[in-house]
């Protein structure tokens, strides 16, 4: 009996806790995408997943599995109140491994599957833009069929010039809104010359997930601008517009924000990024 009420009393606890606001500003306290950890989770799955709940973060976009199978890395999760969210998979894994790609999101939890690069040797082409957007139109049906999203994660080639916008512009114009939907990083998109809050405003129904960042103050932005991962910093101290984009995000259709910091310091950064947006 007394087994039984403890473990009411930490159900309706956690029921409790997820009913409150992460800030004023953020309803639910934003995920973390794995590459951020990936130095971590390399050397220790187990601990890095400890430490990134002992943060309050409960949600995680994974990019790797770090050795671990689907199955492996849901015990992981289930075991500490966890969950995927977003699974990242290459571009060969999508289309050539679709069925996989699919079993495997589904043993996750996870409610997207992303993929955040388009193969291209040199300059990124309109045919092969072209291509991409065959592809995510065929393979986001078949993710739709099984109750999963389609989501594309946008770099720097996207940016190229094309009738007056971007490639960008044209892989979101061209696909299957029923089938494809898109994952905005906030610093590629302002790395490479272009405004985050502008694409939030123009295609508001498009983006369902987000990557959180920001770039080192006075580090040079444009298309041929080459930029290091140590240039990612603590949210609110760069020199990107977090606090404007993300009130206009509350008005857009996406649904996880993820905290994605490749500094080889983000184990540091990370609590000041949620410290930022706590306070909001």
């Amino acid at each position: 009996m007394k087994k039984l009420m403890l473990f009411v009393f930490l159900l309706l606890s956690q029921f409790i806790i997820a009913q409150i606001p992460f800030s004023k500003f953020l309803q639910d306290t934003p995920g973390v995408v794995s590459f951020t950890f990936r130095n971590e989770f390399s050397k220790d799955v187990p601990g890095t997943l400890d430490f990134i709940k002992e943060m309050g973060i409960r949600n995680i976009e994974f990019s790797n599995l770090f050795g671990k199978t689907a199955a492996e890395m849901r015990a992981l999760l289930d075991a500490r109140g966890m969950v995927c969210t977003s699974y990242g998979v290459y571009y060969d894994a999508l289309t050539n491994k679709t069925e996989e790609v699919i079993q495997n999101a589904k043993t996750l939890g996870a409610e997207f599957v992303r993929v955040g690069m388009i193969p291209h040797k040199g300059e990124f082409t309109i045919q092969q833009a072209a291509v991409a957007v065959k592809d995510f139109n065929r393979v986001g049906q078949k993710l739709r069929e099984n109750g999963i999203e389609f989501s594309y994660h946008n770099h720097g080639y996207d940016f190229t010039p094309y009738q007056n916008e971007t490639m960008y512009d044209y892989l979101i114009q061209q696909t299957n809104p029923a089938y494809v939907s898109f994952e905005l990083d906030i610093l590629w998109v302002h790395q490479f010359g272009q405004d985050p809050l502008a694409y939030l405003k123009k295609y508001p129904n498009r983006f369902r997930l987000m990557h959180v960042k920001d770039l080192k103050k006075g580090i040079p932005v444009g298309l041929d601008v080459k930029t290091s991962s140590e240039n990612d910093v603590p949210l609110g101290t760069g020199q990107i517009a977090v606090q404007k984009i993300l009130k206009q995000a509350r008005k857009s259709a996406i649904k996880y924000y993820y905290l994605e910091d490749e500094n080889s310091n983000s184990r540091a950064q990370v609590p000041l990024s949620l410290a930022f947006l706590k306070n909001l």
